[in-house]
């Protein structure tokens, strides 16, 4: 990617707008307010401003670290004690701005800063020719200096036009080596503190999917997930945004036969709490650029 000044402004303003909607939409997670309510004012925001969602509005409870969003017709709400992760994507004609926080309903607050922290002390560290697991190895001891453990499988990672996984992952976790920092690149760094395992498994539910192979289907319910899929140009989409019935089946086909990929909720173990900070930066000669500060 050649970063020119179009390039950067659309990355800029996709970041400015996204820290404004995060946290608009983040102060919307209050004890007794609804899931399904707020996730649709926070991506509704998006929208009014003329830009486009990323992805789905992440917001994932206590022990799940990502992947979470709200089910059509989703009755949960948030209550007392909880640990809420809000992570936001804005999209500006392809260019990604993707940042996330966590609110705390309990007392949460040490572990907070773990994830909070972690991200401070490894954006303080980016410039070019740092490695990626050196950030990895930061993001792990701010975290574990405080008494938690550091999402192991989950990492930060590159931002492309229309494209969220992009190079360098970014660890958050100590590894020897890694892509080698450059200037111009874009990347997000997205620390997990968690009082469990370290490790997160898939559940079996999927609110989210993307499309990866471009075939024909036959069920009208494949064809209407694709009417909704195919102009997001490989970016996820969520179930709730496809109208009509039985998208069940239409998914599970779809799925089948490999034309959309799946992402089930990510989570750590029972009665665990994960919490999660993410800001998306550019590279600079002597530094990085955070563009959702």
């Amino acid at each position: 990617m050649i970063m020119d000044d179009v390039v950067y402004d659309a990355y800029r303003e996709a970041g400015a707008l996204a820290r404004k909607v995060l946290h608009q939409g983040a102060g919307l997670v209050k004890e007794g307010a609804g899931l399904l309510e707020m996730v649709e004012a926070t991506e509704a925001m998006v929208m009014e401003e003329g830009a486009l969602l990323a992805f789905p509005l992440n917001v994932s409870f206590n022990e799940a670290a990502a992947h979470d969003t709200a089910m059509p017709g989703d009755e949960r709400v948030f209550s007392r004690g909880d640990l809420i992760k809000v992570d936001l994507g804005v999209l500006i004609d392809g260019y990604i701005a993707d940042t996330a926080m966590t609110v705390d309903l309990g007392d949460h607050a040490p572990l907070v800063e773990a994830s909070a922290g972690a991200l401070e002390a490894a954006i303080a560290a980016v410039r070019p020719g740092v490695t990626a697991g050196e950030l990895g190895a930061i993001i792990q001891a701010t975290i574990e200096e405080r008494g938690y453990r550091p999402v192991a499988n989950l990492t930060g990672h590159g931002l492309d036009r229309y494209n969220l996984h992009a190079r360098p992952t970014i660890p958050n976790v100590a590894m020897s080596g890694g892509a080698v920092i450059e200037e111009g690149m874009v990347f997000a760094i997205e620390p997990f503190a968690t009082t469990g395992s370290g490790r997160i498994s898939e559940a079996a539910r999927v609110e989210i999917y993307r499309q990866i192979a471009a075939r024909p289907a036959r069920l009208p319910s494949a064809k209407r997930i694709l009417e909704v899929a195919r102009p997001r140009r490989g970016l996820p989409f969520a179930r709730r945004w496809v109208p009509g019935d039985k998208v069940e089946i239409g998914l599970a086909t779809l799925v089948r036969t490999g034309i959309l990929h799946p992402f089930p909720v990510l989570h750590d173990i029972p009665d665990s709490f994960v919490s999660q900070a993410e800001h998306t930066l550019i590279v600079t000669a002597d530094g990085c650029e955070v563009t959702t500060r």
